[in-house]
């Protein structure tokens, strides 16, 4: 028994009989387990109350109760927008936490331990501090353990990023995580659930990251204006509409009522999460899983891509370029060698396996008696065949020495371009495992990373868009700059060794000016986005391993290759279920198609909230019926609005964004605002001089606000297609049939030969305010209040 630093009893059980029953109990009871409870996610319950409980949701509860009241129930309408809302809130935070709740780096499901002397299978979370583990080829490695016995080679990759086999042998660390790709080892355990290193790495990542989103901010921004004064102007205006207009209380109640509906823009907000939630389901068809909703318009927004290389240019498995035969040896003798060895060898790394593809194994080929693996140490694996002699394939430099190796001028050339190993073959069999005599040198293989596809048609698209490309990669710099030249990145040359950066102000400095870095160390990624981002850049990472969660975590938007760990998967936004990075440019036209969309449609929603506050304001101070009631905004919304928005923000648009979201939609929706108070002043001054009937006076502000509406729809229609063209002429219709055929419903009075003597001239009028509050500059005069900065 020993016991370390942090005062937790710890057993040195023998290798042979591991923990007992008794000391396997005790670990249970204090916790000691191989389960990281330290979790971030939301329960539904608070995922249900956030969504539910919301100030706004608060005033349209209360408007409701109130105009229950009024038993006026037609104007409830409004209700069914907010339960939309608070259902795809509540559906969108649901989905997110399913995958939250499947953050687990480990993949295995099950691990082999010794307790109390026999042999058993348990779950990776009935792992115990000291428990007594079996590793062997292909099995993870599930908590931290140090070997006792035994040797094996593990690949730590999806950790680190570096791709060569590490050996490990007895007093080494097995970090969780990393795999076992040869041999065999039996190990202790000494970290559990979160004290793992990969917990460690990872114990910030437990949540996918909020993205930063221009919509949210704007939506944001709107909200909070709105809701300090929505409670003072609907108390100021409902003691104005009681006190002066001639109301009863009730009459007070509805008028109020429409003032603060119009105020809030919850279909801007169901818009918003309809349109992306479409784009969601579209990117599905092209397998690509969006995590967060809001993604989709960073992702449109991107100006800089940072890659790691394998798994996204390249798809991590090698390929033979050439057979260079040497001395006497002709191409029939290598492929011979390459057929036997293939044949009798089980090696299981990626340069094996391409020699596999390849040269595939035959049973007619020769049998060998005497084999002798790859291991990272000797760096060479072999076989002898009788009457055929030993064949050798592996690193120059170990099958011929350093002496001999410093002559062959002729593979160091290669290898800048190439992963270079050579085949040899020697008429002596191999003596205590060492290479036989007489080897000669039969043929050189020039090895490379196998490039996806379409990797360069992919990075060609996002250099035409503008978006500036890095490679992130812990491979040696050389090796990746040349992987970049095959798929024409521009600038390949332009590489660094990370390992030559010691400080983040030297990382600050080297991000402007090179576009590879190799040798890169988890932080060292992250703190190359960190840099790209505060030089006012929006950046992407796409990644695989653990390696690369860091940086994905930091960057605005992070995106993963199906096949990579389980950890990168769940942290990021966006998964690539086919693994192909061919698929991005789609993710990035089906964003831009939303955002565009959505802020066009935008505008549209806006002008009822401006046009609403301003009203509200007015009307505490002009003595006359505030100008709707809600059941008359809900008609003018859905025909000019709703409706609308909803067709227009489904649209195909790829165009590249411009500029600030909340400049863009203020510049369109302000003047139909304006231009819509400034005309509803105009009609409380006919009803005061002519003592209007208030039917007609509704009739007269429901109709012009319609028709600036539509000016404003017509506006933004522009160019025109078929589907426009019909849009518009269907509101309409549907506007002209709501205030004539039901205009009881409506509350407003029937056309007679008064109002078609009068509205003909208040649209004329209204059209040409329109025009002229239009010729503003606006994005300047708005640009100038807000400042908006990048994000």
């Amino acid at each position: 028994m020993i016991h370390s630093d942090s005062k937790i009893k710890r057993y040195n059980s023998n290798s042979n009989f591991g923990l007992s029953d008794k000391q396997v109990k005790e670990r249970i009871a204090s916790g000691l387990v191989n389960v990281d409870k330290n979790t971030s996610s939301k329960s539904t319950s608070d995922i249900i109350k956030s969504n539910l409980f919301t100030l706004f949701n608060f005033i349209n509860l209360v408007l409701a109760i109130a105009i229950l009241y009024t038993r006026s129930y037609r104007n409830l309408m409004f209700m069914g927008v907010v339960i939309c809302n608070a259902c795809i809130g509540i559906w969108q935070e649901l989905r997110t936490k399913r995958t939250i709740d499947k953050l687990n780096l480990i993949a295995s499901n099950r691990a082999s331990v010794i307790r109390s002397g026999e042999k058993k299978d348990i779950k990776v979370e009935k792992i115990v501090l000291d428990d007594i583990l079996l590793f062997e080829g292909g099995k993870q490695v599930v908590a931290d353990c140090v070997i006792i016995k035994g040797e094996c080679e593990v690949n730590e990759s999806l950790l680190t990023g570096e791709p060569d086999l590490i050996t490990k042998k007895v007093g080494d660390s097995l970090l969780s995580g990393s795999y076992i790709v040869n041999g065999k080892c039996t190990a202790r355990v000494v970290h559990v659930g979160k004290n793992n290193f990969s917990s460690q790495i990872l114990k910030d990542s437990k949540l996918i990251k909020k993205t930063d989103s221009e919509i949210m901010s704007s939506l944001k921004k709107i909200i909070k204006i709105i809701s300090i004064a929505i409670i003072p102007i609907g108390g100021l205006l409902f003691y104005r509409q009681f006190t002066s207009s001639g109301f009863d209380c009730s009459s007070a109640i509805v008028s109020t009522s429409a003032a603060l509906t119009g105020m809030i823009p919850e279909g801007l907000v169901l818009l918003t999460s309809s349109v992306l939630a479409v784009g969601i389901m579209r990117l599905s068809k092209y397998r690509i899983l969006v995590q967060d909703l809001y993604c989709l318009e960073t992702i449109a927004r991107v100006d800089t891509l940072c890659l790691d290389k394998t798994g996204t240019l390249t798809e991590g498995t090698f390929e033979i370029e050439k057979v260079i035969p040497q001395n006497n040896f002709n191409i029939q003798d290598a492929n011979k060698a390459l057929k036997f060895l293939s044949s009798n060898l089980s090696d299981n790394n990626e340069t094996f396996k391409a020699v596999q593809r390849t040269f595939l194994p035959d049973e007619n080929y020769a049998f060998a008696d005497k084999i002798y693996p790859f291991s990272s140490e000797k760096k060479w694996s072999g076989a002898h065949f009788p009457h055929h002699g030993s064949y050798v394939m592996g690193a120059a430099e170990f099958i011929f020495g350093e002496s001999q190796f410093a002559d062959m001028k002729q593979i160091k050339l290669y290898s800048k371009e190439y992963r270079v190993i050579v085949i040899a073959h020697s008429n002596f069999d191999f003596e205590d495992g060492k290479i036989p005599k007489g080897v000669q040198l039969v043929a050189i293989l020039l090895i490379k990373d196998k490039v996806r596809r379409n990797a360069e048609k992919t990075l060609n698209f996002f250099s035409k868009q503008g978006v500036e490309l890095k490679i992130i990669s812990g491979d040696d710099p050389v090796t990746v700059s040349q992987i970049a030249k095959r798929v024409n990145l521009k600038n390949a040359d332009s590489y660094i060794d990370a390992t030559t950066l010691k400080s983040y102000s030297e990382i600050e400095r080297a991000v402007p000016q090179y576009e590879v870095f190799g040798r890169v160390t988890p932080s060292q990624k992250q703190e190359i986005v960190k840099a790209l981002k505060n030089c006012g850049r929006t950046v992407a990472m796409v990644g695989d391993g653990v390696n690369d969660v860091l940086a994905m975590k930091e960057a605005d938007c992070s995106v993963a290759m199906a096949s990579g760990s389980d950890i990168a998967r769940n942290i990021s936004h966006l998964v690539l279920l086919n693994s192909d990075f061919a698929s991005m440019p789609q993710a990035v036209a089906e964003g831009r198609k939303a955002i565009n969309n959505l802020q066009r449609s935008s505008s549209l929603f806006l002008v009822k909230t401006i046009y609403s506050f301003l009203l509200a304001i007015l009307f505490f101070i002009v003595p006359a019926p505030y100008p709707f009631i809600p059941i008359q905004m809900t008609l003018i919304s859905a025909v000019t609005i709703g409706m609308p928005s909803f067709i227009l923000g489904l649209e195909p648009n790829r165009e590249k964004i411009h500029g600030n979201l909340l400049t863009n939609i203020l510049s369109k929706s302000l003047p139909a605002a304006l231009s819509i108070v400034v005309m509803l002043m105009a009609c409380v001054g006919i009803y005061e001089l002519f003592k209007m009937p208030q039917e007609r006076y509704y009739i007269l502000t429901v109709v012009l606000t319609g028709f600036l509406g539509f000016l404003l729809l017509y506006k933004i229609s522009v160019p025109f297609n078929k589907i426009r063209k019909t849009l518009i002429w269907f509101m309409v219709t549907i506007f002209a049939i709501g205030i004539i055929k039901f205009h009881d419903f409506f509350m407003v009075e029937r056309i007679n030969w008064i109002n078609a003597l009068i509205l003909p001239v208040m649209m004329l009028l209204s059209a040409i305010v329109y025009e002229y509050v239009s010729q503003v500059n606006w994005d300047k005069l708005i640009k100038s209040v807000l400042r908006p900065k990048k994000l």
